[in-house]
């Protein structure tokens, strides 16, 4: 079978450009291994809870994301959490504390010590960093003068965001937009001011620091996009998938139920984990792909817990996020209900705990029973909940490669990425390989592909 486009799972990445590539009129087929689209992304709804497998919320961070929901209204409706629930929380000796997001606030925050708030002042007038790998760690550290800020801000940032380590992760590639605020204005002080006077376009302003999820959940939105596509032109369950150059085209073979099927085009996009390419790209020398496929993978296990009548127990906030430093078992617990609407009953709220990370990935490892034992424990100690109250639901889900790490390797991975697509035309390595792990980074490198191939 001849088609224009092959794309190799059935993501958010490899959904939004298949989307995009059919707007534009272009024959596409997507490949999926599991028997849902969607990839990690999948919306439950039971007992009056709606919760997520996988990725909870993302950010309107690019105006793309904002005008994919636009085009597929009314079948999906971006949502954004709401103002009163904006609030982001740290732990810190035994309770959640607000994270302060204005200079009255910074001063008063018993967060950070009263030496770090005063080292601060002096950020604008500190040099640019020299290094182009310098950790994110040692980046704040060096431009914020304070370890309480690295401790109690960037770390729990980062284990929301990577569930990694501030002191492997690399700025430029984990957060580049940090990094150019450095190298592009001196500081991120000056530069968040500077950014806040530069014009901007009405498009520009469709993008916000806003927490996003679909009406309904994130299901919603990839349903809509399968949809869209036409269903017909999606397999699911594919077994044995192999890509190979041959001639002027690009040959997919792969195992249905129904037996071995072919697939040819002129391109082939992957949008899969770094691990899965080396069986997928049998034509690629093994210590080559290995500087793709060596991507490590923060292990995290996510569960649900929903509770039917919180007792008057408010959570106005997107969630609250455990430093390491306080060394508990859970990186962090969000407030969908407090965020989305309809995801518990009136009276009741769901949350999702976060337990693992590149830190912790022993506690990855333990039993359900361990598990739930460990997370009835935080919904006492952390949610404060009384003794006497339990949860009404609580579910499981292991994810083994959860969250890639953007570390020393990624220079070598994105050049090994982009020697191999020039020698081989019409072959694109995308996902989270490159290009950021958010679920707004998957839907801007899909649009951007789809407006190049």
């Amino acid at each position: 079978m001849q088609t224009d486009v092959i794309i190799i799972g059935a993501g958010l990445t490899g959904l939004t450009l298949a989307f995009h590539l059919k707007k534009r009129g272009k024959k596409v087929r997507i490949l999926e291994k599991n028997d849902w689209v969607g990839g990690q992304i999948r919306t439950f709804e039971e007992d009056g809870f709606v919760f997520e497998s996988g990725p909870n919320t993302g950010a309107v961070s690019y105006p793309e994301v904002a005008e994919l929901f636009s085009a597929l209204s009314p079948a999906c409706e971006l949502e954004v959490a709401n103002e009163n629930a904006k609030n982001r929380l740290i732990w810190k000796n035994g309770r959640f504390r607000e994270l302060p997001s204005g200079l009255i606030g910074g001063i008063t925050t018993s967060l950070f010590t009263f030496p770090d708030k005063f080292k601060i002042l002096g950020e604008p007038f500190r040099p640019k960093g020299t290094d182009p790998d310098e950790s994110v760690g040692a980046l704040a550290l060096r431009r914020l003068g304070g370890q309480s800020f690295v401790d109690y801000a960037v770390d729990p940032f980062l284990s929301g965001v990577y569930s990694g380590d501030p002191t492997t992760l690399i700025t430029r590639y984990a957060l580049p937009k940090l990094y150019n605020l450095e190298q592009t204005y001196g500081g991120f002080i000056k530069g968040t001011f500077a950014k806040m006077r530069e014009p901007k376009t009405e498009r520009d302003r469709l993008a916000t620091k806003k927490v996003f999820s679909a009406r309904g959940g994130l299901s919603r939105l990839t349903s809509a996009l399968a949809d869209a596509i036409g269903r017909e032109n999606i397999v699911l369950s594919t077994k044995q998938l192999q890509i190979r150059p041959v001639d002027n085209h690009w040959e997919v073979t792969y195992t249905t139920l129904s037996g071995e099927e072919k697939l040819q085009a002129p391109k082939v996009v992957t949008t899969v984990g770094g691990y899965a390419l080396p069986d997928l790209l049998p034509f690629i020398e093994k210590d080559e792909i290995n500087k793709i496929s060596n991507l490590r993978y923060a292990p995290m296990v996510l569960a649900s817990v929903g509770i039917k009548n919180t007792g008057g127990l408010r959570f106005n906030a997107i969630g609250g996020l455990v430093p390491f430093i306080e060394k508990q078992d859970v990186l962090g617990i969000l407030f969908p209900s407090a965020c989305f609407h309809g995801r518990a009953p009136q009276e009741g709220a769901i949350f999702t705990f976060f337990i693992g990370g590149m830190r912790k990935s022993h506690l990855t490892q333990l039993p359900d029973d361990e598990l739930t034992e460990l997370i009835v424990k935080n919904f006492h100690w952390m949610l404060k909940f009384p003794p006497t109250v339990s949860p009404d639901l609580i579910r499981i889900f292991r994810h083994t490669r959860a969250i890639p790490q953007y570390e020393l390797s990624s220079g070598e991975r994105l050049k090994t990425i982009d020697d191999i697509q020039n020698r081989y035309p019409g072959l694109i390595l995308a996902g989270n390989i490159r290009n950021g792990i958010g679920m707004a980074d998957r839907i801007l490198q899909a649009t951007t592909i789809g407006k190049e191939i």
